[in-house]
C-alpha cells in the first residue's frame, strides 16, 4: 500500500511538471531486508569456504593459523592446550559388572572446580591394550542413561568407551541455551560458547583414556549424535590424538542453517562464535587427512540433507589434496533426527571404527541388528553417589571460562594512546571482521527537499552503506545560509516514537543542522519485533551482530554527511539514547573527526542479559568484552566533548576520572536537556 501511494505521488508530480519526483519506490538493487542480507552473507561464507586452497602446500601454510582461530572461536584460547594441565583428580564411585564388560562410575576435574560425570565401559578379558572411543552426549535430558546402548555396543565389540555428560543436562544442569532460551546475548560480547567447555571436557576425557592401562592411546576415536555430532567435528579438529571420528547429525552448511532457518531449532553450542566467518568445512579441514565419517539421515528436521551434502562436497577437495578421499565417507539413511529408521547408521559407524581403530574390515550388515536396549536406570549409572563435589562450577562456568577485560588505570595520554590502539586493533580483527573489506561507493543523492511556511529548509538524502543497503538521512537545515554549518546526527532507536528525534535535538534546531538517521533494521527498513530473536542469532552465526551492522551504517552516514554541501565536515556531533547510545560510543571512538558525543541513558555495560524472546536492546558485539566495555569506549573520545543528558550509570565514573586525570574535565558535561549543551 505504501509503495502504491508513492507511485501515485510520482504520477502527480510528473503531471504537475515538478522538477523532481519523490524517490521512495523500492530499488531492486537494494532490498534493504536483513533476512535476505544474512542469507546472502551465509551463502558467501559457505561457497567461499576453502575456495582459495588449491594445493597441499597452501593448506599446510595456513593450517596452524586456522587452528588457532578455531580454538579462539570456541573460546578455548585461555586453556592449556600445550604444556602442563591441572590434575584430573579422577574419582571412582562404583562399578557395574556385566557378562562382557564392566561399567566404572566416575567423575574428573577438567579444570580447577569444573567436574565431569562419566561412565567408563571396559571389555572383560582384554589380553592387550584396546582402542578407545569417547562418546559425547547430545541434548538428551538423561545423558549417560540415554546413550548407554552405544557404549555397551562398543564395549561388547572390544572397544573401551567413555561416556561424558555435557554441562547442560544430566546430573548437574548447567547452561547451553543462553542466547537461545534465556536472552543471554552477552555471550556473544564475551566470546563465550558452551561448545568450548564441552570440547575442553572432551580433551580431558581423552587425557583420562590415555592414562588407562587398558587403552591403546594411539587408537582413540570420538562419536556422538546431534550436539554430540557437532562435538564430533570440534574435538578431532582441536585434538590431533583422535585417530578417527564419526559425526552423526552434527552439522550442516551455514547457508542451509540461515536460509532455511533451521538455526531456530539449534542450541548455541552448534556453531562457534563466528569471528572469522567460517563454515563447518573449515572445521573439517583441520581433521584432514584423518578418517572422518559424516553420517546423516535424509529427513532430519534440524539439518536438510542437501545442506549436509554441501559440507561433504566442500570438504572433499582437502582430503583429495592429501590423496585420502577414502578417509571422508558420507553415509545416509532414511529417517528423522536419529541413526536412521532402522538404525542403519549405528552399524555403519561401528564398521568404520573396526576398520580405522582395529584394522578389521567388517561389512555393516554383519554387525546388524544392534541391540539398543537400555539395560541400566539413570540412578544406577549416577556418578555423584555421595553428592556433588564441593565448589563445582558447572552451573556458572559461563562466568569463568573466557577472560574478560577490566577497566584500565590510565595516568597519562601515552597510556591512553596505547590503550586506544590495543582496543581498535582487537575490535577490527575480532569484532568488526565482517565489515566489508572494500567500501562500495556512497552514491550520495539528494532525493527531495522541502520548505516550511517559516522558510526553514529540509532535505532528504540517500546513500549506499554496503551492498544491498541504501539508507536515508533527513536534514533539517533551518533558515537558508550560504556557509557550511555544524551538524547534530540523531540516531533513531528501533522502538522510537515519531517524535523521538525531536526530543533528542530539543533546543538545538536552528543552532545547527539536525540530521535524523535510521540504521538498518530501524524505521523504513524495520521488521516485526518477533523476528529479532532469529536475526540476532543468525547475525552472530555469520560473524556480525545487529549493533555492529548498525555501527557500520553510522560510520558510512558520517562519511556521506561530509559530502553534503551544507555540512561543515569537521563539526559533526552525535546524539543517541539507550540502545543506539551503545552504537554511538563506538562510532565516536572509531571516527576521530566526530566533534562531540551526547548520550542519554546509555547502557551501563555490554555484559548485560536481555529478554528471552530476543526483543529489547540488541547491543552485543562479538568478543568486545575481552578488550573493553562501553564506558571505556566512551572515554576513548578524549579529548573531545562527551555530554550526558541526565544522569548516566555509575560505570561511567571511569570516563569522568579519565578526563580529570588527563586535565580536560571541562569537556565532560551533564545537562538536563540537549539544548543546554551550547548555552
Amino acid at each position: 500500500m505504501k509503495h502504491l501511494y508513492t507511485l501515485l505521488l510520482n504520477l502527480v508530480a510528473v503531471g504537475l511538471g515538478w522538477s523532481q519526483t519523490i524517490q521512495m519506490l523500492p530499488d531492486p538493487m537494494y532490498p534493504n531486508d536483513i533476512q535476505t542480507y544474512l542469507c546472502n552473507e551465509a551463502s558467501k561464507i559457505t561457497h567461499g569456504s576453502l575456495e582459495e586452497i588449491e594445493t597441499l602446500d597452501q593448506w599446510e601454510n595456513v593450517k596452524e593459523e586456522r587452528y588457532q582461530e578455531f580454538i579462539e572461536m570456541i573460546g578455548m584460547q585461555d586453556m592449556p592446550l600445550n604444556g602442563e594441565r591441572s590434575p584430573l583428580n579422577v574419582t571412582y564411585t562404583g562399578t557395574i559388572k556385566a557378562k562382557k564388560y564392566r561399567v566404572e562410575k566416575l567423575y574428573y576435574e577438567s579444570m580447577p572446580g569444573l567436574y565431569v560425570p562419566a561412565n567408563l565401559y571396559i571389555p572383560n578379558g582384554l589380553k592387550k591394550k584396546a582402542p578407545a572411543i569417547l562418546y559425547v552426549c547430545g541434548h538428551s535430558h538423561t545423558q549417560k542413561h540415554h546413550y548407554q546402548e552405544h557404549a555397551i555396543n562398543f564395549a561388547e565389540n572390544g572397544f573401551v568407551c567413555l561416556v561424558i555428560e555435557t554441562i547442560q543436562r544430566g546430573e548437574v544442569r548447567g547452561e547451553h541455551l543462553g542466547a537461545y532460551e534465556k536472552g543471554w546475548f552477552n555471550w556473544y560480547s564475551k566470546g563465550y560458547n558452551p561448545a568450548g567447555v564441552e570440547v575442553w571436557n572432551g580433551i580431558r576425557g581423552l587425557d583420562l583414556l590415555s592414562e588407562l592401562k587398558e587403552v591403546d592411546k594411539d587408537n582413540l576415536g570420538v562419536t556422538g549424535i546431534s550436539g554430540g555430532g557437532s562435538q564430533s567435528w570440534y574435538l578431532p579438529a582441536a585434538d590431533p590424538r583422535i585417530k578417527a571420528a564419526a559425526a552423526q547429525a552434527g552439522a550442516a552448511s551455514l547457508e542451509g542453517q540461515i536460509c532455511q532457518s533451521t538455526i531456530d531449532d539449534h542450541c548455541d553450542c552448534m556453531m562457534p562464535i563466528n569471528t572469522y566467518g567460517i563454515d563447518f568445512t573449515d572445521v573439517g579441514a583441520l581433521i584432514a587427512p584423518r578418517p572422518f565419517m559424516i553420517a546423516q539421515t535424509t529427513n532430519d528436521l534440524y539439518y536438510s540433507i542437501d545442506a549436509v551434502r554441501t559440507l561433504h562436497e566442500k570438504l572433499k577437495p582437502v582430503y583429495q589434496l592429501y590423496g585420502q578421499e577414502k578417509n571422508l565417507p558420507m553415509r545416509e539413511a532414511p529417517g528423522p533426527h536419529s541413526y536412521g529408521t532402522h538404525e542403519e547408521l549405528r552399524a555403519e559407524i561401528l564398521s568404520f571404527f573396526y576398520r580405522e581403530l582395529k584394522g578389521k574390515e567388517i561389512d555393516p550388515e554383519e554387525l546388524r541388528p544392534i541391540d539398543i536396549t537400555k539395560r541400566y536406570t539413570d540412578d544406577e549409572l549416577k556418578a555423584y553417589v555421595d553428592g556433588l563435589p564441593e565448589g563445582d562450577l558447572t552451573k556458572v562456568i559461563q562466568d569463568h571460562f573466557v577472560e574478560l577485560a577490566t577497566p584500565p588505570q590510565i595516568e597519562n595520554t601515552q597510556q591512553l594512546a596505547d590503550y586506544r590502539s590495543e582496543v581498535i586493533e582487537f575490535l577490527n580483527e575480532k569484532t568488526f571482521g565482517a565489515f566489508p573489506k572494500e567500501k562500495v561507493p556512497l552514491e550520495v543523492k539528494e532525493e527531495f527537499q522541502y520548505m516550511n511556511k517559516g522558510g526553514s529548509v529540509g532535505k532528504k538524502y540517500s546513500f549506499v552503506s554496503e551492498e544491498g543497503w541504501k539508507l536515508n538521512v533527513n536534514l533539517s537545515l533551518g533558515q537558508p545560509v550560504e556557509e557550511k554549518r555544524p551538524v547534530l546526527l540523531v540516531l533513531t532507536n528501533p522502538d522510537a516514537g515519531r517524535w523521538a528525534p525531536y526530543d533528542l535535538s530539543q533546543g538545538l534546531r536552528g543552532k545547527m543542522i539536525v540530521a535524523s538517521f535510521e540504521a538498518r533494521g530501524i524505521g523504513e527498513t524495520g521488521y516485526a519485533p518477533k523476528y529479532q530473536w532469529h536475526l540476532r542469532r543468525s547475525a552472530a552465526w555469520t560473524g556480525r551482530t545487529l549493533a555492529s551492522m548498525r555501527l557500520y551504517d553510522v560510520l558510512r552516514c558520517l562519511e556521506a554527511l561530509r559530502e553534503i554541501p551544507d555540512v561543515d565536515p569537521d563539526q559533526i556531533s552525535i546524539v543517541a539514547e539507550g540502545e543506539m547510545a551503545a552504537v554511538a560510543t563506538y562510532a565516536g571512538m572509531l571516527d576521530e573527526k566526530v566533534k562531540a558525543l551526547l548520550l542519554k541513558n546509555p547502557p551501563a555495560t555490554q555484559n548485560v542479559t536481555g529478554d528471552p524472546d530476543g526483543t529489547g536492546m540488541a547491543i552485543e558485539m562479538l568478543n568486545c568484552l575481552q578488550v573493553t566495555d562501553l564506558p571505556q569506549v566512551t572515554g576513548l573520545m578524549f579529548p573531545r566533548e562527551v555530554i550526558s543528558i541526565g544522569e548516566w550509570p555509575d560505570t561511567y565514573a571511569w570516563v569522568e576520572k579519565l578526563y580529570e586525570t588527563l586535565g580536560n574535565s571541562d569537556a565532560i558535561q551533564k545537562v538536563d536537556k540537549p539544548g543546554e549543551w551550547l548555552e
